[in-house]
């Protein structure tokens, strides 16, 4: 639909109601999707100030439900302010917890969101390259669906692999892929919901049936793994992994649900700071973050 505004110093009743109804189709021109993401929201990229730089990034129309709750979040200004409280250098960096909003560093941080989980959408076109935005998680014993944390994601700087260490990722993949299968199986039901119970509970008396169930599905994974057709990297994922790089254990079992077109620079800035294991010792903070206007980069 074509939007624009008609003016007219004639403003007789036929010509009153065609206005009417150019108004009309200016406001129907954006609508509101869903509850906080409008229709234009979706062909813009998201800008992100932080006290080291600003970083853009485009979100991937592949993932639309964790495009649009990444939306509705910039457009609430829940991401402002907050810190980037996890950093590894030459694999990723993390924000999303609003426990860190105007706290510093020395708080312990990583374990809230939002009370709700995003479903995963792992596409197969969407890979952990350099500069993917990556859905965080909780791993599989306590979260076996996969699904998403509603507001923590990470920033991928990564790593360049050769053909042997991308053999160990693999590796990794399909064993998680196993693992999977093995406690969605209903034969394992009972056995798996006692290890998440024990999870849940955080009883440090359970650990020794924590230990003994954990092997049990761990060796039922390795039968699994050797009937399952094991996943491989397209080739073009392959040679971008051994030439920019990348996280390339995450695929298959991550949702990535978009990707930096500007800023890797500050990104490798935020990798490089001082830390405490993985915690910045200076406060690493999102000023603010907003949509802006798409353009190429």
């Amino acid at each position: 639909m074509i939007c624009f505004l008609a003016a007219s110093r004639d403003f007789y009743p036929a010509k009153i109601v065609y206005f009417v109804l150019i108004l009309f189709s200016i406001h129907s021109c954006d609508s509101e999707i869903e509850e906080g993401v409008m229709k234009s929201d979706l062909n813009k990229d998201v800008e992100m100030i932080t006290n080291y730089g600003t970083i853009i990034m485009r979100l991937s129309d592949e993932t639309p439900k964790h495009r649009n709750n990444f939306i509705k979040l910039v457009n609430q200004k829940f991401y402002d302010s907050l810190l980037f409280h996890r950093v590894i250098e030459n694999f990723i960096i993390q924000t999303g917890d609003p426990e860190s909003k105007l706290q510093n560093s020395e708080k312990e941080l990583g374990a809230s969101d939002l009370p709700y989980r995003i479903p995963k959408e792992i596409n197969n076109n969407l890979f952990h390259k350099r500069g993917a935005l990556n859905a965080a998680r909780e791993g599989d014993d306590s979260n076996p669906e996969q699904a998403s944390s509603s507001t923590q994601f990470t920033i991928v700087q990564g790593r360049v692999y050769n053909d042997s260490t991308l053999e160990v990722a693999l590796g990794r993949i399909n064993n998680w892929l196993a693992y999977n299968k093995v406690i969605h199986k209903p034969e394992n039901k009972t056995q798996f919901e006692a290890l998440q119970n024990i999870v849940e509970s955080r009883d440090s008396t359970k650990t020794e049936d924590y230990n003994r169930i954990k092997k049990k599905l761990d060796s039922l994974t390795k039968l699994e793994e050797a009937s399952i057709t094991k996943y491989n990297y397209p080739e073009a994922h392959r040679e971008h992994y051994k030439t920019i790089g990348g996280a390339a254990h995450l695929d298959q079992n991550y949702t990535v649900f978009g990707e930096v077109v500007k800023g890797m620079d500050i990104v490798d800035s935020i990798a490089a700071v001082e830390k405490n294991g993985s915690k910045p010792i200076n406060d690493v903070r999102i000023i603010t973050a907003r949509l802006i206007k798409r353009k190429e980069y």
